[in-house]
């Protein structure tokens, strides 16, 4: 097993731009024209390359790129028990443009056990060698729960939990188990990712949306922060669990806009994580003042490098930000990546595989300059 630990000065989520022969494969199960076995041979071949070419690029962390998923987030909850796959007659709604309608309800009580991702995790394992490690991304289990109430799902959830203690120990139980089968499987680092966060910062849009329903940012923050800190008690000392915060990614769209300022107190303060992404690549994530919550000692992976678009970023730039960074986090526990994944939805952002490899190119060339050539690993 790799001796590395995630993160690395130069970086990345997890998400990739979907190749075109594993778009025509998913198509092709979707209508039924290949079976299931043959897509995963089709996923397998996809990820194989990927993964050549992420060490190619002298990356130090391996992903599938999330290959295997139709959405960053909803794939994941319906290989929980207890939650199925469901279709709404509109999708999420992002600037200027509406998602896929996905979606999922409850069915029973929560539990994680026999989650199909650890079959997934143990073949980006595989790939291991002296110089990187296997990631693990998830939704965080906030993300679960807000999409347990959003709209009607809301009352289906009641039905099976009135009582919303009962609901944050199972969702948050279910969430450890599958950490836990990843550990066993080999598995020593895994992302958070949680849009929620970003989702309720939002008061032009999260917040006019949820006018009249009782609702409070500060209640909504207490309830997502504790569900995600029960997940994260009593896992082995030496399982890494980080965590990835934005404001949507869908084809170089985003859903929400706010500073981290009024979400900084609970999340940066208080999530048991070791590190956070943090998207930062333009204004609406707001400055860096909020980041003097975090803990000393935790680390702050700056998403400086924006994966919405093709152009390249300025270097000078980005290395201006990353010393600004640097007087609420010292440079040491600073590290470099772009705000988000290629392709959080297998739509996939507006840039090509080569401008998206540009763009990691970047960032290690960036990352080298600031903390020099031999500091990838520290």
């Amino acid at each position: 097993m790799s001796k590395f630990e995630t993160p690395f000065r130069y970086d990345y989520v997890g998400s990739f731009l979907r190749p075109e022969v594993l778009k025509e494969a998913r198509a092709d199960w979707n209508a039924k024209k290949i079976s299931r076995e043959e897509l995963r041979a089709v996923e397998d071949a996809c990820i194989t390359d990927l993964i050549e070419k992420q060490k190619a690029l002298g990356y130090h962390v391996i992903t599938d790129g999330e290959f295997r998923r139709s959405y960053w987030h909803l794939d994941f909850m319906w290989g929980l028990n207890g939650i199925e796959e469901i279709e709404l007659d509109h999708g999420y709604y992002f600037k200027g443009e509406e998602t896929t309608h996905g979606s999922c309800r409850m069915t029973g009580k929560i539990s994680g056990e026999n989650h199909p991702i650890v079959q997934d995790f143990l073949f980006v394992k595989q790939f291991e060698d002296e110089n990187t490690i296997a990631k693990q991304t998830l939704p965080a289990p906030a993300q679960t729960l807000a999409e347990l109430f959003r709209e009607d799902n809301a009352r289906i959830t009641r039905e099976f939990y009135p009582d919303d203690e009962e609901l944050l120990r199972d969702l948050a139980a279910a969430y450890r188990r599958v950490y836990l089968d990843l550990y066993a499987a080999g598995c020593r680092n895994i992302q958070l990712d949680d849009c929620t966060w970003g989702m309720i910062v939002d008061e032009e849009g999260y917040w006019k949306m949820r006018e009249g329903d009782g609702a409070t940012l500060e209640k909504e923050a207490e309830r997502y922060l504790k569900v995600n800190n029960l997940s994260l008690e009593n896992l082995p000392e030496d399982l890494v669990v980080n965590t990835h915060i934005c404001r949507g990614n869908y084809h170089s769209t985003y859903a929400s806009s706010g500073p981290y300022d009024k979400v900084a107190p609970y999340v940066f303060a208080q999530e048991k994580v070791e590190s956070f992404y943090l998207e930062y690549d333009d204004k609406r994530s707001g400055n860096f003042t909020s980041l003097k919550e975090i803990p000393r000692g935790k680390k702050v992976v700056l998403g400086l490098i924006t994966s919405k678009r093709p152009e390249l970023e300025s270097k000078e730039l980005v290395k201006r930000r990353i010393y600004e960074a640097s007087q609420y986090v010292p440079l040491c526990d600073l590290y470099l990546s772009p705000q988000c994944g290629f392709a959080s939805c297998e739509i996939g952002n507006k840039l090509t595989e080569e401008e998206q490899f540009a763009k990691l190119r970047l960032v290690k060339e960036i990352a080298e300059e600031v903390w020099g050539s031999d500091s990838s690993v520290l």
